[in-house]
């Protein structure tokens, strides 16, 4: 049993570990997941803008191709937005597809938000 006179200490010492583990288990992996997060949501941000300069370049060039009437130009609009939806098909079927090699399945739900389920056979980089 402690002597009295070192229970300040000890719980000093108690307190000072605390802090380290809380630091060392929560703050460090916290701070490199919003790095990894940080570069994501980058590369989602210049992905989104390539690809709107994408769509006004197709729609810039099927204007030039076209013949100029006004439903030319209306059809020029709609092959824009349809190549649009069909990179966006494209890029949602090969994100599920790639997801189900993996083993991770994401669910939205109303109540608890987006739930991420990962398969007990998944590699070990994603088991966390």
């Amino acid at each position: 049993m402690a002597d009295p006179k070192e229970i300040p200490q000890l719980t000093n010492e108690l307190i000072d570990m605390s802090r380290e583990y809380l630091r060392q288990e929560t703050l460090e992996p916290a701070k490199a997941l919003g790095k990894h997060a940080g570069l994501g949501i980058g590369g989602a941000i210049l992905f989104s803008i390539g690809s709107l300069f994408f769509v006004f370049g197709a729609y810039a060039l099927l204007r030039i191709v076209l013949p100029e009437n006004e439903w030319y130009e209306v059809l020029a609009r709609f092959l824009a937005f349809v190549a649009a939806l069909a990179a966006a098909a494209l890029v949602a079927w090969r994100i599920s597809v790639v997801s189900e090699k993996l083993g991770v399945s994401v669910d939205f739900d109303d109540e608890t938000g987006i739930s991420v389920e990962i398969d007990d056979d998944a590699p070990a980089e994603l088991q966390g």
